[in-house]
């Protein structure tokens, strides 16, 4: 599962893997500044003795967006701490830029005002998506108005309206995948917006494949250890430029010391997502010969997720557990599991979810750092009082071997 690829840094470096710019973009500044870890500024203001020079730099970033020139005027246009962050994520998914935010929800929000603010209010949107991002989408809050559609139709559901198409691959929380080349070739002109929470781009990078738009909840696996929130948008700087402005005009600034936690667990990314990978699939193999288990979904690309349809009661197996967290979220250190249907995904009409495959019998379960010895132990014990079918016998020789994708 090592799908490094190399990196294209500024051209006074040499093209690097990406456990090296996990490590290094962002910070490669330090040394010159006689410093060795990024430093944390937290200030929400910037003395200026220069209120004329000022007034031009405000101006000048109303005009552009671009990051302004020197030090910053105010928190809420720019901080140094999330610059660093924004610069490496960007480096990582191989974009021009990176705009973070306070939460996945508020990265979002942001890029569907941007495209509303120029008269495209319209979404092609595939299920499914994280809950609340099919909320926001379907409830029409922000004035939006969506189509949904299979990967097949998104051609069709184009309008002239038509500001984005979203799809989110894997998939939340059946880790069905989207050929995202062929999607963004259907999209034509419009932009096609990858959530690439699942995958990071330790797994996949959407724009090599023709995604103009990378999101990310950055609260889970680029933070990694359940202890910071954040969103980010990679982009190009054309597009990164007007997200700042919404940033600015909204307030949904990350803080800076989520910034500077940010970019800590981005040096950490590709070596955990790795090892939770491999034991990832190893439960979802284990999970496949069980006959407790109706079906596995695990993806073709690899990855951390793995979820599972149970014959027996799910919300058993949620009060089961003992050393798997029954929680919401998921990327962090600790293995997680949860009910889609009746937390992630709740929002969402009952006929929606479940024709998207989010079934009342689905546990998503997110892969931490743990020995998979001790994972597995604790998932058969949850398990344990659950009903064992005749009919599983003869079911079992037809499984998928490890290894393969079982989708719904």
């Amino acid at each position: 599962m090592d799908n490094e690829v190399s990196m294209t840094p500024p051209a006074s470096t040499p093209a690097r893997a990406l456990a090296t710019e996990a490590v290094h973009a962002g910070r490669d500044d330090l040394a010159s500044l006689g410093l060795h870890a990024p430093p944390l500024d937290l200030s929400t203001t910037y003395p200026s003795y220069d209120s004329r020079a000022e007034a031009e730099r405000i101006d000048a970033f109303a005009t552009t967006g671009a990051r302004p020139d020197g030090p910053p005027v105010y928190a809420r246009l720019d901080n140094p701490t999330t610059g660093r962050f924004e610069t490496a994520l960007a480096r990582l998914e191989g974009t021009d830029s990176a705009v973070a935010f306070a939460s996945g929800m508020a990265a979002l929000t942001a890029v569907l005002l941007a495209r509303a603010s120029v008269g495209l209010r319209h979404v092609v949107a595939v299920r499914p998506l994280y809950g609340c991002s099919d909320h926001l989408l379907g409830a029409g809050l922000l004035g939006t108005e969506v189509t949904w559609t299979d990967p097949a139709g998104i051609a069709d559901a184009i309008r002239p309206d038509t500001g984005l198409v979203m799809v989110e691959t894997p998939a939340n929380p059946t880790l069905a995948e989207i050929d995202i080349r062929a999607v963004a070739h259907s999209c034509g002109t419009v932009p096609l917006l990858v959530d690439n929470t699942f995958a990071t781009p330790v797994l996949q990078r959407p724009v090599e494949h023709g995604a103009r738009i990378v999101l990310h909840s950055a609260t889970k696996y680029l933070g990694g250890h359940g202890d910071v929130m954040g969103g980010v948008v990679a982009c190009d700087e054309e597009f990164a430029a007007t997200l700042r402005q919404v940033r600015f005009a909204t307030g949904g600034v990350l803080h800076p010391l989520a910034g500077y936690l940010l970019l800590r667990g981005l040096s950490t990314l590709p070596v955990r997502v790795r090892a939770a990978s491999a034991s990832a699939a190893e439960l979802s193999r284990r999970l496949t010969a069980d006959p407790r288990i109706a079906r596995v979904h695990y993806p073709e690309i690899g990855g951390a997720m793995v979820s599972f349809e149970v014959y027996g009661d799910p919300h058993a197996v949620i009060a089961g557990v003992r050393l798997i967290t029954p929680a919401v979220s998921l990327g962090s250190v600790d293995s997680l599991i949860q009910h889609p249907a009746s937390i992630s995904h709740r929002i969402v009409d009952e006929g929606d979810r479940r024709a998207a495959g989010v079934g009342d019998r689905l546990l998503r379960m997110s892969v931490g750092l743990e020995d998979v010895e001790d994972l597995w132990a604790d998932l058969c014990q949850a398990l344990s009082d659950g009903p064992l079918p005749q009919a599983r016998t003869a079911e079992r020789s037809a499984r998928p071997t490890a290894g393969q994708s079982v989708r719904p």
